[in-house]
């Protein structure tokens, strides 16, 4: 089996003002970075209204629709906008994660990265921030288990901001495990390590400013990756954030394109254990644009590696 790589060109037609660091070129970047890999490349479909109400409710649905403008920025909140291609985008990027679940526990695909954008994981129930509009790893999660059958479901999320959507979209399913590592103090200033979950199923891990290679090792392997080895899931979905690497300007860790590789293979060892090998990431952060597109090349490398 091969790597699917889920995208579409839509996800390049949300548009945030002049100086946004959520900007197209983290897609153009992302996708030059990864042409002419051994990928099988698959449209990131729309979202299925019945995905999305998995886990928003359809007054918020309805609220985001009405807020697509015509032309130019409608303002969410400080720092999330809608333009007029914001709304399609959103859809396939929740449904690239959905289309990129049902490839990998279909067989179609080992694995799989979906390089969509806005990204999803500050999402909350009812309220967009962060840049996202939908809960886009959760949707993805909560299909695998309504629409697969699945019984245990695992989030790893190493995004440097705390994914504060996802958690308050799965924290009171005891069928998700929820881990996140992150830089704290830092928006959205959530993520405190008391934060556990309905069913102990919430694992945060605050990291300090300049937080390395050495602590974001252990801490992977000795608590989260102990998490989810302990919930055995029958698939592992990655919040594939990148603005913990050292140039990213939104915050201060300092990882590598090596540590992003080396998480990439401790994940796909757990998933070769409990689930066949089975892995779905999906892109979040990254605003330095080299940065990223190395880091992200060097994390689907490691898939294509597992997946061949």
């Amino acid at each position: 089996m091969t790597t699917a790589l889920v995208t579409h060109p839509a996800c390049l037609e949300h548009v945030n003002p002049h100086g946004h660091p959520e900007q197209v070129a983290r897609l153009e970047r992302i996708l030059a970075a990864l042409d002419g890999k051994a990928l099988t490349r698959i449209k990131a479909p729309l979202a299925a209204e019945d995905d999305l109400l998995l886990v928003h409710p359809r007054d918020y649905i309805e609220t985001i629709r009405r807020a697509l403008p015509a032309e130019g920025w409608v303002q969410l909140d400080g720092d999330t906008f809608m333009s007029p291609g914001s709304l399609e985008a959103a859809h396939r990027a929740a449904g690239g994660a959905v289309r990129a679940v049902d490839a990998v526990l279909t067989g179609e695909a080992a694995n799989a990265f979906v390089a969509c954008r806005p990204p999803g994981h500050h999402a909350e129930t009812a309220t967009a921030m962060g840049f996202c509009l939908f809960g886009t790893v959760a949707i993805a999660a909560k299909h695998a288990l309504e629409h697969h059958g699945l019984a245990r479901v695992a989030i790893v999320d190493f995004d440097v901001h705390h994914g504060n959507g996802t958690q308050d979209l799965v924290e009171s399913d005891a069928r998700i495990l929820f881990c996140s590592t992150h830089q704290s103090p830092l928006f959205p200033g959530t993520g405190h390590a008391h934060e556990t979950g309905a069913a102990n199923n919430v694992v945060n891990v605050p990291l300090p400013d300049g937080t390395g290679s050495a602590t974001f090792c252990d801490v992977i392997d000795n608590v989260v990756l102990r998490a989810v080895d302990q919930f055995k899931p029958e698939l592992i979905l990655v919040s594939a954030g990148f603005d913990a690497h050292a140039a990213d300007p939104l915050a201060g860790m300092r990882l590598t394109e090596s540590d992003f590789a080396w998480v990439t293979e401790r994940i796909c060892d757990l998933a070769d254990s409990h689930c066949q090998g089975r892995v779905v990431a999906s892109l979040e952060g990254g605003y330095d644009l080299e940065a990223l597109a190395a880091s992200v090349a060097a994390h689907v490398d490691v898939l294509i590696a597992r997946g061949a």
